[in-house]
């Protein structure tokens, strides 16, 4: 009979412990932490999702589409993102300032319908007439995608800082196809 009681309560024990265990772990990830991001139509995670709408935040408690879009990095990131743009040869984009604690870097979204292998250059420009620049490839795939700068220490407040994404074809073979940027600086001038 004791064996029996100490079996039922060794029973009850991991069923009330599991769910426990299993809440204080958290939940699962996605492999990939990639953010969820709307696109053109709103469709937040269909073939059209290349960019967060303009102005979008990423703070990890109201995001678009309901769900936190941390941007895979697990802490408080805002995004400071220029309206969607689209080329009539086929090129969309979008491109944002993104700030995370005392980091800023530039992302550009786009989704390349040409037909034809694209260079693209982003340029993070700050204060102080600091500027990153980062060369991409885009692929003549027609997929989502996204170029990003290298991340810096953020200098002056993050609303010193914009970002420009130009999409011309590879080898720079012919016109300048797309300039989007993240329209997030102050104006200039005296």
């Amino acid at each position: 009979m004791n064996v029996r009681l100490l079996a039922l309560a060794g029973v009850v024990t991991c069923v009330i412990a599991l769910p426990l265990a299993m809440a204080s772990a958290g939940p699962v990830g996605d492999p990939d932490p990639a953010p969820v991001r709307p696109g053109p139509r709103g469709d937040a995670k269909g073939p059209d999702a290349i960019a967060p709408r303009a102005g979008a935040g990423a703070d990890g408690a109201a995001a678009s589409g309901g769900s936190p879009s941390l941007l895979g990095l697990g802490l408080a990131t805002a995004a400071r993102c220029g309206p969607e743009l689209t080329s009539p040869g086929g090129i969309e984009a979008q491109t944002c300032v993104l700030t995370q604690g005392e980091e800023t870097w530039a992302r550009s979204y786009y989704r390349n319908a040409t037909g034809e292998a694209l260079d693209a250059v982003l340029s993070l420009l700050g204060p102080g007439d600091r500027a990153v620049q980062m060369r991409c490839a885009v692929d003549a795939d027609d997929e989502p995608a996204s170029c990003e700068t290298p991340r810096e220490r953020t200098r002056g407040g993050p609303a010193a800082y914009s970002a420009i994404a130009e999409y011309a074809a590879r080898g720079g073979q012919g016109p300048l196809l797309l300039r989007s940027g993240s329209n997030s600086a102050p104006p200039t001038g005296g």
